[in-house]
Parts: structure tokens; sequence; C-alpha cells
């Protein structure tokens, strides 16, 4: 497959798993949409890999695909399945996932995946975090209030939003500056 195809071919694999999940493929077109918009900050080979890493970055919430019940591991062990190792590192280290999976003992498991923690990944982040629950454009606070209020304040999940949260900022700074900095150019 071309990279160009790649976010077509996204689109249609998170269309079948997640269309029917409600707010949640709400969210996951609003960060396709970001990240579609955002690319232009990336080096053009690396645009149709963001823009298929957002629209599979929550694929391991759909119930066929849940075995860890960590949607990142379980995301990025389907993408693998097809073929995609580069998609499949960027789904399982997502939005500080590494904070998540230290807190559900499933360290040994993400390791699995290459980490690149490049722009193309900072971008990924940047399109999830400022993406609330149900699509809309949200802060990094509302988001993260968003997922206290949804899960509870002992869930594994907002404990590892507020141990990832300096990560997500400066992912999110460093998106938002090259955002500037390309909007000021010719």
């Amino acid at each position: 497959m071309r990279p160009s195809d790649l976010p077509a071919w996204a689109e249609e694999q998170a269309a079948a798993l997640l269309s029917d999940l409600g707010d949640r493929w709400k969210h996951v077109q609003a960060v396709a949409r970001c990240a579609e918009r955002v690319s232009v900050i990336l080096a053009p080979e690396d645009r149709p890999y963001l823009v298929a890493a957002a629209w599979l970055h929550d694929v391991g919430y759909a119930p066929d695909l849940a075995v860890t019940n960590f949607h990142a591991l379980d995301g990025a062990r389907f993408v693998r399945t097809l073929g995609h190792e580069r998609l499949a590192g960027l789904v399982a280290y997502h939005s500080g996932a590494q904070h998540e999976v230290e807190l559900r003992g499933l360290a040994d498991e993400l390791a699995e995946f290459y980490d690149e923690a490049s722009d193309v990944s900072a971008v990924l982040t940047y399109c999830d975090m400022r993406t609330g629950s149900t699509g809309e454009p949200v802060t990094l606070d509302e988001r993260q209030a968003d997922v206290v209020q949804r899960c509870g304040t002992g869930h594994v999940v907002s404990r590892s939003i507020t141990r990832a949260k300096p990560q997500l900022a400066r992912d999110i700074e460093r998106t938002e500056a090259k955002v500037r900095a390309s909007e000021r150019e010719p």
C-alpha cells in the first residue's frame, strides 16, 4: 500500500470498528480532522502516517479487540496484524500511553512496539488531547477534567492522564509553536 492510501484505508478500518460507539466515533472523526488540518507542519512523507494514526488511535476500544482493556495496546496489536508496524507504534504510544501502561502493569507488552517519539507522535497527541470526548475542541485542562469526570478520580485512566500531563503539555506546546511558525511563512 502506498503511504498516500493510508488515511482512507485507516478511516475504513476505524469506521468498521467504531462507528457504532457514539461519542467515541465522534471523537475519532474530530481527531482525524485535526490531524488533516495540522499535518502541514510535518514533512510530506509523514503526513499520511499522522492522519492514518489519528483514525486508528482508539480502535482498541472496539469490543472485539479489547483483550487487555488498555485501548492503546489492544489497538496497536490489531494494527500490527494488518501489517502496519509504524502505525502500530504510533497507536501504542499515543497521548502518554506509557504512563497508563505502567499503572496497569503492562510495560513489557507495550515494549513490543517502537516508540518513535517524533513530531508525528507529538502532533497525534496534540490532536487527541485538544479534542473532547464528543469531538469538540478543548484545552488540555478541559480534556483532563472530562476524563476524571467520566472515569472517576481513582480510575487508572484518570491517574495516568494526571501523571502524563507534563509530557502532554510539552507535545501540545511543541505542536502549537510549529503551527504558529507555519502560519507566518509565506
